[in-house]
């Protein structure tokens, strides 16, 4: 526990599939224009047929390097499909099943209650239900930081469940990375290997990488990009072997339109053979955790669901009276959405080098409605969505500020506030006395490092010297009786900062 110029790349047309409208090029300018991406890749697919694989924009603001159809964009929790998939191989190999306990294939899996560690099964670590929290551990993760996967899925077995097992759809990552462990204990192979030899060569996704460093050796990579302090410019981008089976996936139109085509047909290649079973098909697609419909905004109603929930790596829920399974993803500077109709056979994939949902979205909603004989100005509707969330999160931080105590003061003298601390899934924090202001550094993450700011009373504000971040965070300290420091918690500032950033689940104690 988070974005014009139009390139002409490569069009598909077939006698089975309907092409796309004439003006999608066009509209898909205005999308670019209005949130302000730089550059976006788009795959459509329909009846087994590429309809469009596209390059749109550029690779980097403020140049004239302009995407194609296998600039290589990283597509972040869209990875946690080929997961699922990978599992549903083991499957159907009968080398493992989907109830399995995990504790039978990993012995030296540990989570924080004994009860969960024993029960939870395969299909567990997929479906958002073990009763973690939102994001939880996900500072083991991002940013980059200095632990290796080993010590992470060792580490967090002290994180503290957030509610009982199976009864709440909590979104985490942490489980995705206990799902690669599973893979290589079965087959052999390490997550990077397998997906390398059973998917991209089967699909031929032959540009695909597992590592952001990979797909910049191989070239022709989009640059991530970020709005900071109202500017949108190149940002570092996620990388971490860390994340390989949660988020590390980088692909590309070309590449990902015969992902598109073999998941809507059930797993079934080019050459006649199989990828994955039917069976596997239906378990990938199938609510196996139920997600709570809310009531969605004004302006989006066409979204409105009956029924949401999650699979085996993907989201499922009912758009427009058909069943809509789908994902999306997110990681500094690039976003991504791909979703299919099974029964109409269309699929579509949008990935963008800027972190703007609401571009990826009407897109990609766009294309699906031309094959369901539907149309909606999706760009309006999601810029007055993001315009109003904008305004709320101003009025939230303003408000915020404007209740701060100014005539408060700490406690104790800044000296005291100083020293070591360490969480139990985390790790060490220091705050040492810097030219008389408290800097704090999380040790295991060089990147979140900076002053405290004095807030009020015990309470200071973490502000981070990388502006990248953008994830500012209060320190409330307790003392004991004697007025030592007894314990501190943290929790983000601003309502808009990633779930990823889980300060809110660290508990610092002082160590001597």
């Amino acid at each position: 526990m988070l974005r014009f110029t139009v390139a002409f790349i490569c069009l598909f047309f077939s006698s089975q599939a309907q092409p796309l409208p004439k003006d999608f090029d066009a509209y898909v300018e205005k999308v670019l224009k209005t949130f302000n991406v730089p550059g976006v890749s788009v795959a459509v697919v329909k009846d087994g047929k590429v309809v469009l694989a596209k390059g749109y924009g550029v690779k980097t603001i403020g140049t004239n390097e302009k995407v194609d159809t296998k600039t290589n964009f990283s597509i972040a929790s869209n990875t946690k499909a080929f997961i699922g998939t990978s599992l549903g191989i083991l499957v159907d190999e009968g080398k493992l099943k989907w109830n399995d306990r995990v504790v039978d294939h990993l012995p030296w899996f540990q989570l924080s209650d004994p009860y969960v560690t024993r029960e939870m099964r395969i299909i567990d670590l997929l479906v958002h239900r073990s009763g973690l929290g939102l994001g939880a551990g996900d500072l083991l993760i991002w940013p980059t930081n200095t632990y290796k996967q080993k010590d992470v899925v060792k580490r967090f077995k002290n994180i503290p469940l957030a509610s009982s097992f199976r009864s709440t759809y909590a979104y985490d990552n942490i489980l995705y990375l206990i799902a690669g462990e599973v893979i290589e204990a079965v087959s052999g192979l390490s997550w990077n290997e397998f997906v390398r030899t059973r998917i991209f060569s089967k699909l031929g996704m032959n540009n695909s990488t597992l590592t952001f460093t990979e797909a910049i050796k191989k070239g022709n990579v989009a640059t991530p990009h970020a709005e900071i302090n109202g500017v949108v410019r190149p940002v570092a981008a996620s990388d971490s072997d860390k994340t390989n089976p949660a988020a590390s996936i980088n692909t590309n139109a070309d590449d990902i339109a015969k992902w598109l085509i073999c998941q809507i047909d059930s797993g079934k290649l080019s050459d006649g053979t199989t990828l994955f079973s039917p069976a596997t098909a239906r378990q990938l697609w199938s609510i196996v955790t139920p997600v709570p419909v809310s009531k969605v905004a004004k302006e989006l109603a066409p979204l409105q669901a009956n029924f949401s929930g999650y699979g085996g790596g993907f989201t499922v829920r009912d758009y427009r009276g058909k069943k809509l399974v789908s994902h999306t993803g997110g990681l500094s500077g690039f976003v991504s959405f791909v979703a299919f109709i099974p029964e109409i056979r269309a699929g579509v994939a949008v990935f963008t080098n800027q972190e703007a949902g609401g571009a990826f979205y009407s897109i990609g909603y766009r294309a699906l409605d031309h094959y369901l004989g539907s149309n909606f100005d999706w760009t309006s509707a999601y810029k007055a969505v993001k315009d109003r969330g904008d305004s709320l999160t101003l009025i939230a931080d303003k408000k915020t500020a404007a209740s701060r105590d100014s005539l408060s003061s700490p406690s104790l003298p800044l000296t005291k506030y100083a020293g070591k601390y360490s969480d139990a899934w985390y790790g060490e924090i220091t705050i040492e006395l810097k030219e008389g202001k408290l800097f704090m550094q999380m040790v295991p993450t060089p990147s979140l490092g900076g002053y405290l700011e004095h807030y009020q009373y015990n309470t200071f504000i973490a502000r981070w010297s990388d502006p990248e971040m953008r994830a500012d965070a209060f320190v409330t300290f307790s003392l004991n009786p004697d007025g030592s420091i007894e314990q501190a918690k943290m929790k983000a500032v601003s309502p808009s900062t990633d779930f990823s950033f889980d300060f809110h689940d660290l508990l610092l104690k002082p160590t001597k």
